[in-house]
């Protein structure tokens, strides 16, 4: 049952979370602070009185040196004792004269004492022995019977040699008061500060529970096909910055679930219309009385739509590479004219049909400009820039491709291929989704594709695809990764310009 609310709940996670974190500081303060400051407290008591023991000891230095008697000796103890707050005990250590270091022998005893305390705070016997044969200040917090007693024993010479002891002694009663107090503080304000870590805890994980339950509803909503319902952002944080991209996702995968939907409503059109078409012809070609001229009419047609369905199905295999990331590429230096040249040579048929030009622009350098990049990709995205051109523009245009290197301050080198028409130009409204997939104009052939997948290759090889249209004119700027000046090859003789 317990492991079952664990491992189900993210609140009861939290809360116990809050409430670990608030009582491991609250034991903390327990059995770390308070011990600790119950030994400083001590520390400072017994501190204090080996410094009045240093300062106060001074009369009795004189007194042992002249006679003075029992009253003379109260009268001071009782003196330093009010002076220094303190209980003031001297005392006596008889000395054997045949065994003077037997000390035990003859016990220290009390000759004058400025507090007739309890018996259970007499100063230690064992303390003031130490402090006779050591000569020095010796200090403990233990009384004779072991009672909590701060202490501080100096011995006083008389013709140099040890013969009182006066013991300044303090009561640690308070210290422990003190500790105590702050104990029975602590554990009430940390059983306060329990309950409020196990409500607020609670309440906030609450409150996260809540956005991650929206989240979850959300998230089936879009694995239901629902995308209609985008998640409220009420915060900055991260939950907050999560719905906002998941709100992008939806919106993503809407758009892409609406072109996806239209797709495959053109796809099927378009694959519908070639199939019926050659269907029809191969029908009309059984026609034994179907005169020569006829007959190549109809596998002309049929050749063109074969082409067509040729292209869809590469367009479709291309696009369904690219969405898997399956599509390798081998990433060489290519110098760019050469390849534009080759891919010219390929529409020379196609562009004079149209009466087009195709001009591959030779400006006279001595190098051809090479970029790093995939050839085959490379032309591809070419194929299908000229294909456009040729395709969207009226009879008797011309087609130039410009391979430069460019260098601008601050950026990196690259290398540019522009393909530019003279035609009538992209209208505004369709020039933002040129490259979106399945975007097709209005009168435009095709199935949208070629674009967006030539901008899409574009990107995997670190490069860009532009576009600038006016009327008059239409350039797309395919930007590249300029490869090194040592590597660049001197260029071939360029190819004079292709007739219409």
């Amino acid at each position: 049952m317990w492991q079952r609310i664990w491992h189900t709940s993210i609140k009861n996670r939290l809360t116990f979370l809050f409430f670990t974190i608030t009582a491991g500081a609250i034991m903390v303060l327990y059995f770390y602070v308070v011990p600790q400051l119950e030994s400083k407290l001590t520390s400072q008591r017994v501190d204090a009185l080996e410094r009045d023991s240093a300062s106060y000891s001074a009369p009795f230095e004189d007194a042992i040196g002249r006679e003075v008697t029992a009253d003379q000796l109260d009268a001071l103890t009782s003196l330093l004792s009010d002076q220094t707050g303190a209980r003031v005990t001297l005392l006596d250590i008889p000395v054997d004269e045949l065994d003077p270091g037997n000390l035990e022998a003859s016990p220290p005893y009390v000759v004058s004492d400025s507090s007739r305390a309890d018996a259970k705070l007499q100063p230690s016997t064992d303390l003031v022995l130490r402090a006779f044969r050591s000569g020095n200040v010796v200090t403990s917090t233990h009384g004779e019977d072991g009672a909590a007693l701060a202490q501080a024993a100096r011995p006083i010479f008389y013709r140099g040699q040890p013969s009182w002891v006066v013991v300044f002694s303090e009561p640690l009663d308070e210290v422990n008061d003190t500790v105590g107090v702050i104990q029975r503080q602590v554990l009430v304000a940390g059983l306060i500060a329990l309950v409020l870590a196990i409500v607020t805890g609670y309440y906030a994980a609450s409150v996260l529970a809540r956005r991650v339950k929206r989240l979850e509803r959300a998230v089936g909503e879009v694995a239901a096909g629902n995308f209609s319902e985008p998640i409220p952002v009420d915060s900055a944080d991260e939950l907050g910055q999560l719905a906002q991209k998941f709100n992008e996702m939806q919106w993503r995968l809407a758009r892409l679930d609406s072109a996806r939907k239209e797709f495959i409503a053109n796809a099927s059109h378009e694959l519908r219309t070639p199939i019926f078409s050659l269907g029809g012809f191969m029908e009309l070609l059984q026609d034994e009385e179907l005169d020569e001229e006829t007959r190549e009419e109809f596998l002309t047609t049929m050749r063109e739509q074969v082409d067509r369905l040729q292209k869809l199905t590469t367009d479709l295999l291309d696009l369904s590479r690219l969405d898997a990331g399956s599509l390798e590429l081998e990433l060489e230096p290519v110098p760019l004219r050469t390849l534009a040249n080759q891919v010219a040579g390929e529409f020379a048929a196609a562009a004079a049909r149209k009466g087009a030009v195709i001009d591959v622009v030779d400006r006279g350098a001595e190098v051809d400009v090479e970029a790093i990049c995939d050839p085959e990709r490379v032309a591809q995205i070419v194929r299908v820039l000229v294909d456009n051109a040729l395709v969207h523009t009226p009879e008797g245009t011309t087609v130039s491709i410009l391979a430069r290197a460019r260098r601008d301050p601050g950026s990196a080198p690259t290398a540019e291929l522009l393909i530019s028409d003279d035609g009538p130009g992209i209208r505004r409204r369709e020039l933002v989704h040129v490259f979106e997939r399945f975007h097709t104009s209005d009168s435009g052939p095709g199935s949208g594709l070629g674009l967006a997948i030539a901008r899409e290759l574009a990107h995997r090889m670190n490069g860009t695809l532009e576009v600038d249209s006016r009327p008059g004119t239409t350039v797309f700027t395919l930007a590249l990764p300029l490869a090194p000046e040592r590597e660049q090859r001197p260029r071939p003789r360029s190819r004079e310009p292709l007739p219409a």
